[in-house]
Formats: structure tokens, sequence, C-alpha cells
């Protein structure tokens, strides 16, 4: 999970998704409050003028408030509203019923006429409040100072509420935000998911290169490894041209190492020719299944085809005309339109081996069989000789191990079956039947 780009890209966003609406949230919150605050400063200013407008001085110079607010809150002892009227001359206040026996503690007064506005300071009951306060100066030189306060836990309080409001609807987005996200990401590396079936398709050698339309932000990486298969086949195909020049080259000698131990025997050095002749036998069996491993590469086989009925029978035809093969029946269980994913020579290369080897072991009959399967095409051969035991069908696929002593065979026609069949992505089974042995190979089947 940790290796995985979705996962990465969708744990990014989910990060930054979060830390967003986060910051979002505070600043939401803060700007609410400097808006309940700002609400909150205009109901004080009117509150503030009409204080302004109720206070007076008396005919005998005393301030006095005439008429009292109509909030009834400012009637209510530590209510948290207040006013208060200050006589700048002769420091005389006047209180609303609400301050008791405390007073509204401002900063230095303003210029006359100025609104001022407060919003954290102490109030009477030590809690912050939020105050208005402007000096007012009459005809006759006499000034004095209004202020209207409230204190600051209705502001706190609607916040709150405003902020347990807002919270399910921020989890709620960022759930949201995140899902779009996931979706979004999955869409993007859709493309990719093509990519990887075109890679798979090289690999089991359905295509030759990646043929597949991909993003422009991965395509240059989808032409250099189009161009690092052509460069892989031409290079195998040069490996295999040198492989195939050097098993030739060595024919030649071979064929002169036979005469010699042919005129060794001749003389009666058999000892020597023996010698001479096992150590040919082992170059024969090299170059032979180096020949056999030549023809194969990845790539040669992505769009070969054969019918496999048609492939089997031309086979056989052959082996029949063989003195083992003259004295068995031949038994063909394979639907006509049945097909497998592999070039012809090859198929004909596997089906002779396996047929060879039935036919070498067989007491009576041989039979070659195909059926198709979910995952592609299996293929039987099958003999009623003695079967190999489980312990020696290992040894079978090892090049150059012969179970019996019987003559004719180098001992790789299982070895080269098993390296076809590899190399076209296939398997391999052997099991002992009731009597005999089946040899199975599994290949891709072609639709």
């Amino acid at each position: 999970m940790a290796n995985s780009i979705r996962f990465r890209l969708w744990l990014a966003a989910t990060v930054s998704i979060l830390i967003a609406l986060a910051v979002a949230g505070v600043g939401l919150r803060y700007l609410f409050e400097l808006n309940v605050e700002r609400r909150v400063v205009s109901e004080l200013t009117v509150d503030l003028n009409d204080l302004i407008g109720a206070t007076a001085y008396g005919p005998d110079g005393r301030l006095s408030v005439q008429a009292a607010l109509t909030d009834p809150r400012f009637s209510i002892p530590l209510s948290g509203h207040y006013w208060q009227v200050e006589d700048v001359g002769s420091g005389t206040l006047v209180r609303s019923r609400s301050l008791w026996d405390a007073t509204l503690a401002l900063p230095t007064h303003g210029t006359s006429g100025e609104l001022r506005e407060f919003k954290e300071f102490k109030g009477p009951d030590g809690e912050l409040a939020i105050a208005v306060e402007r000096m007012v100066t009459d005809a006759d030189g006499r000034s004095f100072r209004a202020i209207v306060a409230e204190n600051h836990r209705g502001v706190e309080l609607a916040v709150s509420e405003y902020v347990r409001d807002l919270a399910p609807a921020l989890i709620l987005l960022a759930l949201a935000l995140m899902a779009a996200f996931f979706i979004q990401i999955t869409v993007g590396l859709a493309p990719l998911e093509g990519l990887r079936v075109a890679v798979r398709n090289v690999i089991a050698q359905r295509a030759a290169r990646l043929d597949v339309a991909a993003p422009s932000e991965v395509q240059p990486l989808a032409d250099e490894i189009n161009r690092l298969l052509d460069a892989q086949e031409k290079a195998l195909a040069r490996a295999r041209s040198r492989a195939t020049d050097l098993a030739h080259g060595l024919k030649t000698p071979l064929q002169v190492l036979s005469a010699d131990i042919r005129a060794l025997r001749k003389k009666g050095e058999t000892s020597l020719a023996d010698e001479i002749e096992k150590s040919t036998a082992a170059i024969r069996r090299h170059v032979e299944r180096e020949l056999a491993r030549a023809r194969l590469a990845p790539g040669v086989s992505a769009k070969a085809f054969c019918r496999i009925r048609e492939t089997a029978a031309g086979v056989i035809a052959v082996v029949k005309r063989t003195p083992g093969g003259e004295q068995l029946s031949f038994k063909v269980e394979i639907a006509d339109d049945l097909m497998a994913s592999i070039d012809e020579g090859d198929l004909s290369e596997i089906l002779g081996n396996l047929v060879e080897n039935a036919v070498r072991y067989a007491k009576s009959e041989v039979r070659v069989a195909a059926s198709a399967t979910s995952g592609g095409v299996v293929i039987a051969v099958a003999d009623d000789g003695p079967g190999i035991p489980e312990a020696d069908r290992q040894s079978a696929l090892s090049r150059g191990v012969q179970l019996d002593s019987k003559g004719g065979s180098s001992g790789l026609g299982l070895a080269i079956v098993s390296d076809i069949v590899e190399a076209y992505g296939g398997r391999l089974d052997m099991a002992n039947a009731n009597p005999g042995l089946v040899v199975s190979i599994s290949l891709p089947r072609h639709h």
C-alpha cells in the first residue's frame, strides 16, 4: 500500500484538504466573530445616541439622565448591559442600575464628538466587554462622557453556536472532497491500466510491442520501452544467428570425428573409439539443444498460431513410417477448429519429441488429445507403456539424461519440449496412467 501511487496521491490530497479546511474553519470563525462584534457595536451606538439625547445639565449645573434607556437589561444588576455618564469637570457619575456599585473604567478621554470603540476591556464583573464612548460638549462649554457597554459573553456564545453548526459542514465537505479526489485520481490513473495490459501482452508474447495510446505524460516512457523491445529483438536475432552458425559449424567436425571413430574401430582401437564416440555424442546433444533453443525468443511467437489437429496429424504421419511406429495404433482426439498461439514449427517440434518418446515405450497404442480450458489449451500425449517412476520424472527433463538403455535417443527430447513450452509461457506436466505415461503441455489459446 505504501508503494501505491494512488494511495500516495490520495494521502497527500487528504492531508492538504484537512489542513485547508482547518485553516478555513479558523478564518471563518474569526470573520464571524468580527461580524458579530461589528453588529454589537452598531447596536451599542444606537443606545449611546439615545443616552446622549437623554443626558442634560440641570439649572443647578448637575448632570442628569432625564429618561432611562428602554432596554430592561440596563435595569438588572450585572446583567451584562451597562451605561454610564461622567461629568468631565466634576467627575460626577450617573450609572445604569445594572452597574450597581461598579464603574466602567475606560482609558483616557477622546476628543469631543469622537466615537470610540473598545472591543475588549474588563467590565464590572471582571469579564471582557465591548463598549462605545463619546465625549459631548454643550453650548456652555461643559463636557460629559457617555459610555454604553455589553458583556463579551454574548459574542462568545454566538461564535460557539456558529462553530458548532460549522464543524459538521466542514467534516462533510472534507469527506466529499476526499471522495472526489479519490475518484479523480482513479480516473487520472486509469490509462496506466491500459499500459499494464500492453506490457502483460508483451510478456505473454501476444504482442511484440506496446500497442497502447498512453497519456502524453507516459507516452515517452512507452516509446522508450518500444525502442528497447526493438533493440532486444535485433540483439536476439543476432544471437540466434550466431548460435545457429556455431552449431552448424560444429556439424562438419563432428562428421569427421564420426569417420575417425569408424576408422579406429576397423583398426581394433575400440576402447579409444568408444571414448571419442561418447565425447562426440555429448557435443552433438549440446548442438541439437542449442539449435532448438536458438529458434525461440521473446516476441517471435507474438502473432503465431496454428491448428493443433493438422499439426498433430502431420507429425503422426511421419512417425508411422518409422520402424517403431509401424507396429502401433495412433488415436487423435482433437477438434478441427481448436487453435493454439504457437508457431506451427515449434508445435511440430514439441509433438515430434513427445510422440517419438511415446512410441519408444508404448506397447500397442499412442493417443494425442487436446482440449480448451479457461486458461488456454492443454495437449496430452499418452502411451500404454511402463511409465516413469515419480522419483525419475524431474530427471527426465534434464539435458542428456536417458532413463533406460534403449538406443536411438539423445536424451534431449523432453528437455527441448520444456524449453519451447516455457518460451511460450506454458507448462509441462507428467503423470503415470494405468497403464503408461501421460505428458501434458499447456499453451495459450488463439481466439
